[in-house]
């Protein structure tokens, strides 16, 4: 966010989901902090509301897998702040860890509602007004996991793999149709509450395979998010890029 305006989001009316902490809080102070205005979106009213006091923002509260809460959210955004221009895909759940044979498809079906099709509704929502203005730019937070598979994590490393695919798949149906670019980034284990959720063995395991030897922080990852949102990022679309300390090297 350098003085001369590089990688500044002046003018940009941006969404990010899971918005109220961990990632898509650092995310939302990031964009604030480089002109955008922010809708954090999130189920629990209370962190989106302080967030966007703090910020100057809105906050949005509903759930990724209501289509009638999506569709009422942007219809808030449009009015308060203006037309959509960027949205984070940042909620996500991971499930419960075990081994994928003691997993209820209700338990599986959980995990894919919020982690693949809340990423493909807020897509659905927010789309055709980019098309319509030629501009926008999409982030989709998939996981290493999504990429590597993490052992009693099946539903979350698999959901993770849909992630990514759909973010090549959207990417190439709108490419060349105006400045509209859609990417993924897949971070390693980044300390976060999501953490909570899991047994410390699995934390433990997943730290172990990161050579930097520690977790990740949301202000690191929102680093990398903030340059795909700038309209510097014009000739990168259809990516999921690493964010790992060097967990991944190919």
């Amino acid at each position: 966010m350098a003085e001369d305006g590089l990688f500044r989001l002046d003018g940009m009316v941006a969404m990010v989901t899971g918005g109220g902490q961990g990632i898509g809080a650092a995310v939302c102070r990031r964009f604030a902090a480089a002109g955008a205005k922010v809708a954090v979106f999130d189920m629990n009213p209370e962190p989106a509301g302080a967030l966007a006091k703090e910020l100057g923002g809105i906050a949005c509260v509903g759930s990724v897998t209501s289509e009638a809460d999506l569709e009422r959210v942007r219809g808030e955004i449009e009015a308060k702040l203006g037309p959509l221009s960027v949205v984070v895909n940042n909620a996500g759940i991971t499930g419960r860890s075990t081994e994928l044979w003691d997993l209820s498809k209700k338990e599986w079906d959980q995990v894919f509602d919020v982690n693949v099709t809340g990423v493909f509704l807020v897509c659905k929502i927010a789309m055709p007004g980019m098309l319509e203005r030629g501009f926008g730019r999409v982030i989709n937070i998939a996981s290493v996991a999504g990429k590597e598979g993490n052992p009693r994590m099946s539903p979350y490393s698999a959901s993770k793999a849909a992630v990514i695919g759909l973010t090549k798949s959207l990417a190439k149906e709108v490419a060349g149709k105006g400045d509209i670019t859609v990417n993924s980034i897949s971070p390693a284990v980044i300390h976060t509450p999501i953490l909570d959720g899991l047994p410390q063995s699995t934390v433990d395991y997943m730290v172990s395979r990161i050579p930097i030897g520690r977790t990740g922080k949301p202000e690191e990852v929102a680093s990398l998010i903030h340059f795909l949102a700038s309209r510097e990022a014009s000739f990168t679309t259809g990516q999921c890029y690493d964010i790992s300390g060097g967990r991944c090297t190919y």
